[in-house]
């Protein structure tokens, strides 16, 4: 079957809507058939390895299947700041930005939009995309789906939000996110494996995990670690982040709506160690600043 066909009755996530978005109708994450693209440029400030000295071809993709009440990127994620583009107009902004010298194509919240992404990939390399492709996810996928992506994607980039499902579902209205998103992630281990990275350090293959520690919950990120040393493959890296900042509508959830403290940050990055991890990324003091957040001015698309 073609793959956009699934776009009929969508189930392309695990909220498995089953709308038919070919025919406009939208579901939770009120994403159409055509992509709704914000903004496509250089990024400078993503993990080392995928920014590099040139930046991550970076394109920012609006809608998405979770609700997250701290979301930096709520304009684009829950207000559908954007502008359509059909599959060649997304294949030309990747050429565009492979034109421009990025080290990669880096795919932010892609999952609501798969189908169509895997055709625009396509279409790109049809063309002469070459550089490789990174799926920056929030890991809420379905495997049947996400496993029709293998030899397409050559970097997952998937956040690994939470393991507590009440948490999960009271922050970003997800119900099972764990249980999705670690069979997705073990998917994605199985297509790319651990990193690779060239003779400047650029990643070019494999996978790294990001996760954001919440302010009141550094139990939660230490159950997270230590599935990940007890479950995936020791060269794989971990991006352990410490940007949280109140944002968006976390002033109706009191809990939360503070800076994470350097105490807090300082009690994960040891017990990473603790469970045996050593390869990833940790922030310094600053990385929770609206500096960081981009300005979604439709620019590259």
């Amino acid at each position: 079957m073609d793959f956009l066909e699934l776009l009929k009755s969508c189930e392309v996530c695990p909220m498995r809507c089953k709308v038919n978005r070919i025919n406009g109708e939208l579901g939770f994450c009120r994403a159409g058939f055509d992509c709704i693209v914000s903004k496509a440029f250089p990024h400078p400030w993503e993990e080392p390895c995928i920014s590099g000295t040139k930046g991550s071809g970076t394109v920012f993709f609006s809608g998405c299947n979770l609700k997250c009440i701290f979301c930096q990127n709520y304009e684009i994620s829950q207000e559908m700041v954007g502008k359509p583009r059909d599959l060649k107009a997304l294949a030309e902004i990747f050429l565009r930005l492979q034109e421009r010298g990025v080290h990669n194509i880096n795919l932010v919240t892609p999952t609501i939009y798969t189908p169509q992404i895997a055709e625009a990939i396509n279409l790109a390399k049809e063309r002469g995309l070459k550089v490789p492709i990174v799926w920056n996810s929030n890991a809420y996928e379905n495997v049947e789906i996400l496993s029709k992506m293998e030899g397409l994607i050559d970097v997952y980039l998937p956040d690994l939000k939470y393991y507590d499902d009440e948490i999960a579902y009271k922050y970003s209205k997800a119900r099972n996110y764990f249980e999705y998103a670690s069979k997705a992630i073990l998917e994605m281990v199985r297509q790319v494996g651990e990193p690779e990275f060239d003779e400047k350090g650029i990643i070019k293959r494999g996978v790294i995990i990001r996760h954001l520690v919440l302010p009141g919950y550094v139990n939660d990120t230490k159950k997270i670690l230590k599935w990940i040393s007890e479950n995936l493959p020791a060269g794989v890296y971990v991006s352990l982040m410490s940007q949280y900042m109140p944002y968006y509508r976390t002033e109706e959830y009191p809990e939360i709506n503070r800076p994470l403290t350097k105490k807090e940050y300082d009690e994960a990055v040891e017990y990473f160690f603790e469970v045996g991890l050593e390869n990833g990324f940790i922030q310094g003091e600053g990385a929770n600043s609206e500096e960081f957040v981009p300005d979604f001015d439709f620019e590259g698309i």
